[in-house]
C-alpha cells in the first residue's frame, strides 16, 4: 500500500495494491499489522455505510467531548470529494484543511485522525460511502461546523449542494464555543 501525506499531521490518503484480472479485483482495505506498522490505528469499533445522491454533502462532523473519533473513509460505488479540517485547539494546523478524490474507481482511502472534523459532497449520480471508526457514534458528543466557513476556505467541487437540517444551521468554527472543540495534543 502507499501512504500520501496530505501536509496535515497524522491525515493521509492510503492507496491500496490491487490486484486484477479478467475476473476482477481484489484489494485489502484494512489490515491491522501493516497500518499499525505505519502508525496508523489498529482497532475499529463501528463500520458505517452511507448511500447518496449528487449534490449531497455531509459534514462537516465530529464529536466532541467524549467518545473522540478517527475515521479511515472510502467509497465502493461511485466518487466523492472527501475533506478533514484540523479542529484541535493550540495545533499548529489549526484551521487548516485536506482533501481527496475517493471513488469506487481509485480505491482510495481517506485517514481523519481524531480532533478533525469530516464532511464529503457526491461527485457522482449516487455514492456508497463507508467508513470505519475509532469510537462509536454518541449523540451527546455529536457536532458540526458550517460546510462553507470562509475561515476555512474549502473549494467544494459543487455549487449548489443538499444539506441536512443540522447540517444547514451548522455554527462557523469562530463561533464554536472552546468547550465544543478537541485539544491539541503534542
Amino acid at each position: 500500500m502507499k501512504v500520501i501525506d496530505t501536509g496535515l499531521p497524522g491525515c493521509v490518503v492510503i492507496e491500496p495494491a490491487v490486484f486484477g484480472d479478467e475476473r476482477g479485483y481484489f484489494y485489502e482495505g484494512w489490515n491491522a499489522a501493516r497500518f499499525g506498522a505505519l502508525g496508523l490505528p489498529t482497532a475499529f469499533v463501528q463500520h458505517n455505510v452511507s448511500r447518496s445522491r449528487r449534490g449531497v454533502l455531509r459534514g462537516l462532523h465530529y464529536q466532541w467531548p467524549g467518545n473522540v473519533q478517527g475515521k479511515l473513509v472510502s467509497v465502493l460505488e461511485g466518487e466523492v470529494y472527501d475533506v478533514a479540517v484540523d479542529i484541535r485547539r493550540g495545533s499548529p494546523t489549526f484551521g487548516r484543511h485536506a482533501a481527496a478524490i475517493l471513488s469506487a474507481g481509485n480505491k482510495r482511502h481517506f485517514w481523519i485522525p481524531e480532533g478533525f472534523a469530516h464532511g464529503f459532497v457526491v461527485l457522482s449520480e449516487e455514492a456508497v460511502f463507508t467508513y470505519l471508526c475509532t469510537a462509536p457514534y454518541d449523540r451527546d458528543s455529536d457536532n458540526s461546523l458550517r460546510w462553507d466557513d470562509p475561515r476555512l476556505a474549502i473549494d467544494w467541487p459543487l455549487a449548489e449542494v443538499s444539506l441536512s437540517g443540522k447540517d444547514a444551521v451548522a455554527p462557523l468554527l469562530a463561533d464554536m464555543p472552546a468547550e465544543r472543540l478537541p485539544l491539541f495534543v503534542a
